[in-house]
Order: structure tokens, then C-alpha cells, then sequence
């Protein structure tokens, strides 16, 4: 079939125009849903009840968790696409999409099940009590409800990236976010629903966001082929060989997070609700650099699938480059407009502090984050997601429990954040010596 289905677009052409082309049409349609997210918090906020925001924040290190088995299968269906991509296999592609999608949508549905039932004692582990930890409950069971259809869009759009379609991709979220920015305003301030009406409004965007993500993939590569239970089987395998790992290496994520949240909610609803607004700040700050590993794999795939393993060398290479440009130029800017920002969320007191020092030096030493990005989207296009796995997960808990807990004694909740950031370096590090490691084995 001609068309985008039979074409390798990376294989040959600049690599750093390539990984800042994906990188940008990407973070445009995360920055997209974050801003709005953001915009949320930013409502939230003008209610003027440190209840309400702290409840956001707890919120968030659970949504991570359902997120990022989201992406984490979104990574294992598009490194196996982008690589029959690169062989020019379109109908071997096809089959991996489809088998992919569906594969997706069951263990999807049955992760955000689990969730639910999990939620009462989830909720108060994170140190929530009282109130908070009733309004927090409450949105989060809005909230799974819809995490299926979140999935579908997140490996809808990562096939998309496969066939190097990045634009169509980047709409998946465009169109997300601007349903959620539609019906934001209306359920939380006109309606009064407060986080009800947040929980519900992101339950529409996914819906928007499932069909703008199907429809392209579908109308792309022409069709989905039969599913069958000898498919799925067969596609069980190869697609758990690099998503169960990346799974794991995801979640190691929002393991570190809820440590962390645990550890400023010893410090009261206003730590927690400082830290809430320089966690929705993050991902729309640095949305190109949490585009990297959606950018950097299907480039790797396709030149892995191409046999071209002087190319897989210099994207490596230039994504190292691209983010610490990025990093340097969004810190300057973070900088020069943190006191905007704290006027913004009308933080005071110690949510003021902490949004303050987000802006300055922990800005900058999410370089080190970057790298990690870089490295595990490397591994797992290269057979070797479990060092992915490894190095997150020891980022998230020796990276981040023994440095957060020094930086507590000695500074409170700033002193936590600047120890979470400090083991980033550490492990930032280590991560792009070993993903180097991989890429000269594997490409010799």
C-alpha cells in the first residue's frame, strides 16, 4: 500500500532535525492537555481553598500511576511498528497496530479496575486525611473510570509517531485539550461542581481524544485486520517483551512521586499544594523533553528495522544535545517569570517558596532528567528495556528516599525536592553511560 504505511521516514535525512521535529509536534499536543490541566489547577486555585489544591496534588501521584501504564504500553506497540515500518512490512505493521490497540484496551480496562477497588487505601497512604482525603477519593474514582479511553488515545497516538505521522499524532492531544478547556470553566466554576466538574470534564476529553486518536490510524493504514484469539496470543509475547518492562520503568515514576508526597505532606496542605502547582508546571515547562521518548524510539525503530546502526549512534547523540538546549532555555524563561506565576496561582508562604525554587535551580538539574529520558527510550528500541527498568526504579527509590530524607532534615519540604532533584543527577548520569553501553553492543 502506498503512502504512509510503507514509508520510512527517518532512515535517511538530519537526525537533530528529525528529533526536534518529532520532539516539538509532540510536547505541542502534550503541552496542549497539560496546559489545560494546568489551567484546571489555576481555577482550582481561585477558589481559594487549600483543601481543594492539596487534593489536586495527592490526585496527581495517583494519575500518574494510571498514566504511565498507559504510556508504558504505548512504548512496546510503537518500538514494534516503527521497526516493521523500517523493514517496509506494511502489512506486518497493520497487524501489530491492531493486535497493539486491542491488546491495550483489555489490560487497560483491567488495570483502572484495580485501581478503584484499591483507592481507599491508596488515598490515605499518600498521608491525605479529612477532607482532603474525601474530595481526593472522589475525584479519583471520576477519574479511572475514564482512564480506559485515555489509553487508546496515548497508544493511538504512539502508532501514529510510528509512521512518522507526528502531526496527526500531535492532534490527538490538541483536540483533547480543547475539550477539556471547553468544559473546565463550566462544570468547576459556572456548574460548582470543583473537582467533580475537573474529574468529569477530563472524562470528555478522553472520550475526544480515543476517536481522534482511531480515526487517523485506521483511515492511515488502511484498516485494521480481523482480531482473533490466535492473534492476540501471538502478539502477547513480543508486545510484553518491551511494554512489560516499560511499564515497570513508568511506574517507577509515580513511585517516587507519591515518596515525595508523602514526605511534603508532613509539612502541611500548603508544602503540598506548592508542590501540586510545580507538578502541573513541569510537564507544560518541559513537554519537549517528556516528548523525547516518544520522538527518539520510532527514529531508532526505523533505523534498528533499516539495519542503519551508524544513524542509531547519532540520534542518541543529537537527543543528548537537543536537551540541554531545551533545559537551558526553558530555565532562563521559568526564571524571569516566577514571580507572574506565583501571582498566577495566588501562592503565598511557603507555597510561594517552593513554587520559587522550582523555578530556579530545580529547573535546571531536570537536564538530568532528560538524560533518563533519553536513555530508556534508547534501551527499549535496543532489547534492552530491563536496564531501563533497573536504572528507573532505582532512580525513584535509591535516587529519591535517602536524598529526600537527608534534604528534609536539613531543609524541610524545599530541602525534600532538592534531594529528589540531587538523586536525579546521580542516576542521570549512570543511565546515559549504560544506554551508551547498549547502543555500542547492539550496533557493533
Amino acid at each position: 500500500m502506498a503512502g504512509p504505511a510503507a514509508q520510512a521516514r527517518f532512515v535517511e535525512g538530519n537526525l537533530f532535525r528529525h528529533v526536534a521535529v518529532m520532539a516539538l509536534t509532540g510536547s505541542v499536543g502534550l503541552r496542549a492537555i497539560f496546559i489545560v490541566d494546568l489551567i484546571n489547577m489555576v481555577y482550582i486555585s481561585w477558589l481559594k481553598d487549600a483543601v481543594l489544591t492539596a487534593a489536586v496534588g495527592y490526585a496527581g501521584a495517583v494519575m500518574f500511576f494510571t498514566t504511565a501504564f498507559g504510556i508504558g504500553l504505548s512504548i512496546g506497540v510503537s518500538a514494534l511498528v516503527a521497526q516493521a515500518v523500517g523493514a517496509r512490512d506494511p502489512a506486518l505493521a497493520r497487524e501489530r497496530a491492531t493486535v497493539g490497540l486491542v491488546l491495550s484496551l483489555i489490560f487497560g480496562t483491567g488495570f483502572a479496575a484495580l485501581v478503584l477497588i484499591l483507592l481507599p487505601w491508596i488515598v490515605p497512604a499518600l498521608g491525605a486525611t479529612g477532607r482532603t482525603a474525601d474530595e481526593t477519593l472522589h475525584f479519583l474514582q471520576i477519574y479511572t473510570l475514564s482512564q480506559p479511553l485515555l489509553i487508546l488515545g496515548i497508544v493511538g497516538s504512539a502508532i501514529l509517531r510510528s509512521y512518522g505521522e507526528a502531526r496527526r499524532a500531535m492532534m490527538v492531544t490538541v483536540w483533547g485539550a480543547v475539550a477539556l478547556a471547553a468544559l473546565d470553566p463550566v462544570l468547576i466554576l459556572w456548574a460548582g461542581w470543583e473537582l467533580k466538574g475537573a474529574a468529569i470534564a477530563g472524562a470528555g476529553s478522553r472520550i475526544v481524544m480515543a476517536t481522534v486518536a482511531l480515526w487517523p490510524v485506521w483511515r492511515r493504514i488502511g484498516g485494521f485486520v480481523p482480531v482473533t484469539g490466535w492473534r492476540l496470543r501471538g502478539g502477547l509475547a513480543p508486545l510484553f517483551a518491551i511494554a512489560g518492562p516499560a511499564i515497570m520503568t513508568q511506574m517507577a515514576t509515580p513511585v517516587g512521586q507519591a515518596i515525595v508526597t508523602r514526605m511534603v505532606a508532613g509539612y502541611g496542605e500548603a508544602a503540598v499544594a506548592g508542590m501540586a502547582i510545580a507538578g502541573r508546571l513541569t510537564p507544560v515547562a518541559f513537554a519537549m523533553i517528556f516528548a523525547l521518548a516518544g520522538a527518539v524510539g520510532p527514529i531508532i525503530g526505523q533505523n534498528l528495522g533499516a539495519g542503519q546502526m551508524a544513524r542509531v549512534r547519532r540520534t542518541f547523540r543529537e537527543a543528548v544535545v537537543f536537551t540541554a538546549i531545551v533545559i537551558a532555555t526553558v530555565s532562563a524563561a521559568l526564571f524571569l517569570l516566577r514571580g507572574p506565576l506565583a501571582g498566577l496561582f495566588h501562592a503565598e508562604g511557603q507555597t510561594r517558596d517552593l513554587l520559587f525554587l522550582f523555578c530556579g535551580p530545580l529547573s535546571l538539574l531536570f537536564f538530568f532528567n532528560g538524560l533518563i529520558f533519553v536513555a530508556n527510550a534508547t534501551c527499549n528500541n535496543l532489547g534492552a528495556a530491563y536496564q531501563s527498568t533497573v536504572i528507573n526504579w532505582a532512580r525513584h527509590t535509591l535516587g529519591t528516599v535517602p536524598f529526600a530524607a537527608l534534604g528534609a532534615q536539613w531543609a524541610g519540604a524545599a530541602g525534600v525536592l532538592v534531594g529528589q532533584a540531587t538523586g536525579g543527577v546521580v542516576f542521570g548520569l549512570l543511565a546515559i553511560w549504560l544506554a551508551w553501553r547498549v547502543i555500542l553492543r547492539r550496533t557493533a
